[in-house]
């Protein structure tokens, strides 16, 4: 992904854009402006101070650029040794995260975006875990022991969003009892997360927009400004070009906040994870419930490993909770909500023994990993329940005839759901003796 483009030169054309911008709303203010007070003035001499710290900025900021940009000389790596570098270099990330291209992608636009001051913009699907790449952003760079404030714009109702933001001063309408601090403050020197930016409505882009440019906020009933220091990390489930097109959200602001811009894949893209995510977050529940980590019955492990998830990250994590709640040693398919069981295929009655569902997984898996995962499950269970005819459903002698210990093979039979009665009085068929 081209993240910044780069002059002949080799200079930023972004970092430098921005600093002429400033530098132009400097010339203008000074250039019609009849008489300056004493006020006015300090504000450009405030406004000139920040544009030579972001000049001396400029070189830690063109490293990141070298560093952005991809060689086309070198070696392509996998997936594997893509992540297991990000973790040699102590890369910060509270959760699990496979070998997907696309999320590796963008964790390490993450990791070098993370040191610099650069406005982040992330989008994806809802639950994807777009807040957790903002604070894996915030954790990873200077400012990661400052404050991080997080903002949801759809959330703020519209008479109330100034103040939210900007805070206000006492008196300044009914019900402000008090000064208040409001979220650009309260991030000043860390980071600041905006949700939801694509809900913002056009006047608090507008006040937004101001606040990027000017690095100063003004409370509501105050004439004084206010300098504040907040690396700007929004977020949005929406199409923000489309909504430039339609007039529903400011260009300018777009390219203010999407200096760097992420995307995170869906969970669907990502298969990978889940059984990660599944074990993550189902020794996260168990700790927050006080119980043992949860049991999957194989029937319910099938499905949820190949479930589409609409809620990505957000809804897994959900249902793991729901099953660790819910259900006792094993959570079976009956113990998903309503609206999810009736996605699970029905029961098997695939041929040979195999079941629909290990099959379905095998023909619908989008990865390699995933297709020997279910190659590998349905071969096993063909290979017990063929053993089991053969013997007329004697454990014991199955194990004796596999070379096996016996307790390990209970545990085989339990993962699969396998009940040796059931094969009881059976008469084995052609080839069914194991070898």
């Amino acid at each position: 992904m081209k993240i910044l483009d780069q002059t002949e030169c080799g200079s930023s054309a972004v970092s430098y854009g921005a600093l002429i911008e400033r530098i132009e709303i400097l010339r203008s203010t000074l250039r019609w402006s009849t008489q300056l007070e004493r006020a006015e003035i300090e504000r450009l001499l405030r406004q000139s101070n920040a544009l030579r710290d972001e000049v001396m900025r400029l070189s830690s900021q063109e490293r990141f650029v070298a560093a952005a940009a991809a060689r086309p000389d070198a070696p392509a790596r996998t997936g594997g040794e893509r992540r297991q570098r990000l973790l040699e270099r102590s890369f910060v990330f509270e959760g699990a995260f496979g070998d997907n291209p696309q999320l590796l992608e963008a964790l390490e636009i993450a990791e070098k975006a993370a040191p610099t001051d650069l406005p982040v913009l992330i989008d994806g699907e809802s639950g994807t875990g777009k807040e957790l790449m903002a604070k894996v952003i915030h954790s990873n760079g200077a400012r990661a022991d400052r404050p991080y404030i997080s903002v949801n714009c759809g959330a703020i109702p519209d008479n109330l969003l100034e103040s939210e933001l900007f805070g206000h001063r006492r008196g300044a309408f009914t019900g402000a009892a008090q000064d208040r601090k409001g979220k650009f403050e309260a991030a000043h020197g860390g980071t600041i997360f905006l949700d939801e930016i694509g809900e913002l409505p056009l006047p608090g882009q507008v006040k937004l927009l101001r606040v990027l440019e000017s690095r100063e906020i003004q409370r509501v009933g105050s004439d004084e400004p206010t300098a504040v220091d907040a690396r700007i990390v929004a977020a949005t489930n929406k199409n923000l070009r489309r909504l430039c097109d339609e007039g529903r959200f400011r260009e300018d602001l777009y390219y203010r906040l999407s200096v760097i811009h992420v995307t995170l894949p869906p969970l669907r893209s990502r298969r990978d994870e889940i059984p990660l995510l599944l074990e993550f977050f189902g020794t996260e529940a168990a700790e927050a419930l006080k119980r043992r980590p949860l049991r999957l019955a194989p029937a319910l492990r099938e499905f949820l490993l190949g479930y589409a998830y609409p809620g990505n990250i957000r809804e897994l994590r959900n249902l793991v909770y729901r099953l660790s709640c819910l259900a006792g040693d094993t959570a079976g398919l009956e113990h998903l909500p309503p609206e999810v069981r009736a996605a699970a295929p029905a029961p098997a009655s695939a041929a040979q023994g195999v079941p629909e569902t290990a099959a379905a997984a095998v023909a619908t898996a989008t990865s390699l990993v995933d297709a020997k995962r279910a190659a590998s499950d349905e071969a096993e269970r063909a290979f017990l329940e063929r053993g089991l005819r053969a013997v007329g459903g004697t454990v014991t002698e199955l194990a004796r005839r596999c070379d096996m210990n016996r307790s390990h093979l209970q545990v085989l039979l339990k993962k699969h759901g396998i009940r040796s009665r059931d094969f009881r009085g059976q008469q084995p068929a052609p080839g069914d003796t194991p070898s």
